[in-house]
């Protein structure tokens, strides 16, 4: 049976708890404060302090509704739940129903509609079985009670699986990462060292093809600046290196550089890299229609 406790105030808290009677508790207790009040200590008793009835007032259990206390009596007597003794269960139910009825009446209504269900089956068993049609079997008056236990038993079990498994924010946190995302892809700009070291493998490769064949020759840039661009409408990407001709000696590839740089200053082509260290490409400039 579920029992319900009421601590009462003793000594000198019984007599704060009833409004009207004198204080006897002295202003000072052998020099020492009887209590404190927010970290000041407390000589003498308010005389407007009064403590309600019901602040000292302890409940043992604590049920969801009458479903959940009447499968609680079964399951704590180990009663078969298809086979209700009705009677100890409904005394049992009663003498809670009766305890809070005491304090919260608009609680209490709840729990008297289900005590009424249960007086109304156990007076249908104590009549005679009306006679069932042949081959069928007499119906039980706690047959609708049983099927609403165990349903209830099931979506509580659910309810306390779903309630063991992680949720977001009570025991762990989503870590939210920002990605800038951009339409327009944005090419690896090419550092003034890797031009160099380019430049430099170029060079290097072109003074081991060089001739010892001294003529001179009349070199224009913007005839170089004109074969680049020929050489660069007829392919997308064109590899840095071979856009210059060893073979043809240093002062061309010089001046073919040359070319190349006033290209790039003039925006009329782009130098661009997919990566770090990787090769480098030569490319018309786009220009929006």
């Amino acid at each position: 049976m579920i029992e319900q406790h009421k601590v009462e105030p003793t000594g000198d808290a019984a007599e704060l708890a009833v409004p009207g009677q004198a204080d006897s508790t002295p202003d000072v207790i052998d020099g020492v404060a009887f209590a404190k009040l927010y970290g000041e200590p407390l000589f003498q008793l308010p005389n407007d302090l009064y403590i309600p009835p019901d602040a000292l007032e302890v409940f043992l259990e604590a049920f969801e509704g009458p479903l959940d206390l009447l499968l609680y009596l079964i399951r704590k007597q180990n009663f078969n739940i298809l086979d209700i003794p009705l009677a100890q269960v409904t005394r049992q139910y009663l003498d809670y129903v009766d305890q809070i009825r005491l304090h919260n009446l608009e609680l209490a209504a709840e729990y008297l509609l289900m005590a009424a269900m249960l007086i109304e089956i156990k007076s249908r068993m104590l009549l005679p079985v009306k006679p069932a049609e042949p081959g069928a079997e007499p119906e039980d008056p706690r047959a609708e009670l049983v099927r609403r236990l165990l349903e209830y038993e099931q979506i509580k079990l659910a309810a306390f699986q779903l309630d063991s498994m992680p949720q977001v924010g009570r025991d762990f946190v989503r870590t939210q990462i920002y990605i800038e995302q951009s339409v327009v892809t944005r090419w690896p700009e090419v550092q003034v060292t890797d031009l160099q070291a380019a430049w430099a493998d170029v060079l290097k490769r072109a003074k081991l093809t060089q001739h010892h064949k001294i003529s001179r020759e009349e070199l224009s840039v913007r005839e170089h600046m004109s074969a680049i661009l020929r050489r660069l409408q007829s392919a997308k990407f064109v590899e840095f290196a071979d856009l210059f001709d060893p073979s043809r000696g240093v002062p061309v590839v010089v001046v073919n550089f040359i070319a190349l740089l006033e290209l790039a200053k003039e925006t009329l082509i782009e130098i661009t890299q997919a990566e770090a260290f990787a090769p480098i490409y030569v490319r018309l400039a786009y220009s929006p229609t």
